[in-house]
């Protein structure tokens, strides 16, 4: 049965994927304007049927259910900052650029960004994101004060993480940090900010000829800079790479009066790759070109120089829809955590898929800090290497199920933020507290309305 409201936006079975654009499905997609609305469309849905949905940027099928209901919850972006208390009160439709858009000219930033900031506040809490600064500061959820959700009963809740004599509760934020949207619908939160004196930030940047002497110098900049990334070149038989560290400037650092303002935030996306090309343009010839232009650009010597925020962290938004720079058949992001003492075989990934020809393009590491208390939360200390495949392709994903294994055994786990192809038995196998989570989720939603393409492909509830 269709729902029908006066002012929600009902679109019949509209075609959507996640940004892998793999594994397209038709979905109902509802705009509710109130949360009376979402009320109704939970207490009136069958089990199984629901999920909410961002800007679509998870990868894989964690928001789409296939003939189901997806709620986009675009009519709640109100932002309320209270910079007294360096926090801000935020709907979950209200996007990072937003959000950004609002602080950053009061002296303020994000505590956790990832690599977009085209994401909603609702999809940061659902996939706690993680950034370049994790090693330091940890992941998005670290920050949260208060949840307020939509429960699968259709109540509407309050979570925190510190409520004394309160372990449900506690429970319960826990288990929608990092909970792929499938403990209920978030309306909005509460969350930390840090503040800036400029949206500038202070960059190293260095070349490296081989993986060994890349990670290394990772390592030593763990303690001095408070943001770090490492792009590899895949096709370089040594596996070479650059590092970009940093750390937000003051105006001191620039030797400013108090009076100059150097607080701006410049959103603006440069092109467009059109939803037109029917084929992958990520070939051999290219990649390679722009690997080698890429890596002789950076000078020899450590370049240190100056970016904006927007460069820094968010490079590849000023490409809308770069997605489709893969064609029409999609890409598949693979990105998997190594535990600190098994961090050779991330050198061991790239040569096995180097050795079948595989068309990795601009695999990124990153370092990784303590985890938080989020039972199905991504990092752990240690190292995260993210890679982009072309998709389907089978001499790949045979290598991909072997090296599946290998994480498996050794204690690692893929974000499922990114997945769309992992299996049942790798995921339960490397996700420990995914019984613990099922039990606090039934609480939650007890006659389990809230379901996923990617929690029906790995089981999650059987």
């Amino acid at each position: 049965m269709r729902l029908s409201f006066h002012n929600s936006k009902l679109e019949s079975l509209k075609n959507i994927s996640g940004w892998g654009k793999i594994n397209p499905v038709d979905v109902d997609i509802i705009t509710p304007e109130t949360i009376e609305e979402i009320k109704i469309i939970i207490n009136n849905s069958k089990a199984k049927s629901i999920i909410s949905r961002g800007l679509g940027r998870s990868y894989g099928d964690a928001a789409q259910i296939k003939e189901g209901k997806v709620l986009k919850l675009n009519n709640f972006k109100k932002i309320t900052p209270n910079y007294q208390k360096y926090e801000i009160t935020a709907q979950a439709g209200a996007t990072f650029e937003e959000i950004l858009k609002v602080i950053i000219p009061k002296g303020f930033f994000l505590p956790v960004t990832p690599g977009t900031k085209k994401i909603t506040l609702g999809g940061a809490i659902a996939a706690d994101v993680h950034g370049k600064n994790h090693h330091i500061d940890g992941s998005f959820g670290n920050y949260i004060k208060r949840i307020r959700l939509i429960n699968g009963s259709g109540e509407n809740i309050i979570l925190s993480p510190i409520n004394q004599n309160q372990l449900e509760n506690n429970e319960k934020f826990w288990a929608t940090i990092g909970g792929m949207g499938l403990t209920g619908i978030i309306i909005d939160a509460t969350f930390s900010i840090i503040p800036i004196q400029t949206s500038l930030i202070k960059t190293e940047i260095s070349r490296h000829d081989n993986l060994d002497d890349l990670m290394q110098k990772m390592l030593e900049a763990d303690e001095k800079y408070k943001y770090s990334v490492a792009w590899i070149d895949s096709m370089n038989n040594g596996l070479r790479g650059i590092l970009t560290c940093g750390n937000h400037i003051t105006n001191k650092d620039l030797g400013n009066s108090k009076d100059q303002n150097y607080l701006s935030f410049n959103s603006k996306s440069f092109t467009n790759i059109p939803n037109l090309i029917p084929i992958n343009l990520m070939q051999r010839t290219f990649i390679k070109l722009f690997n080698e232009l890429w890596f002789r650009k950076t000078s020899k010597n450590i370049s240190k120089k100056l970016m904006t925020i927007e460069k820094f962290f968010y490079p590849l938004d000023a490409i809308n829809n770069w997605n489709n720079i893969y064609g029409r058949k999609g890409f598949i992001q693979y990105q998997l955590f190594v535990p600190e003492e098994q961090k050779k075989l991330i050198k061991k990934i790239l040569y096995k898929l180097k050795s079948i020809n595989a068309l990795t393009f601009l695999p990124v590491l990153k370092r990784l800090g303590a985890a938080n208390q989020g039972y199905l939360s991504f990092p752990s200390p240690g190292w995260t290497l993210s890679i982009d495949l072309p998709a389907p392709n089978q001499k790949i994903e045979n290598v991909l199920k072997e090296i599946d294994k290998e994480i498996a055994e050794i204690g690692g786990r893929f974000y499922l933020a990114k997945d769309s192809r992992q299996s049942e038995h790798i995921f339960k196998k490397t996700y420990p507290s995914l019984d613990t989570w099922k039990k606090v989720q039934t609480r939650l939603d007890p006659q389990g309305k809230f379901i996923s393409d990617m929690a029906i492909r790995l089981r999650i509830f059987d």
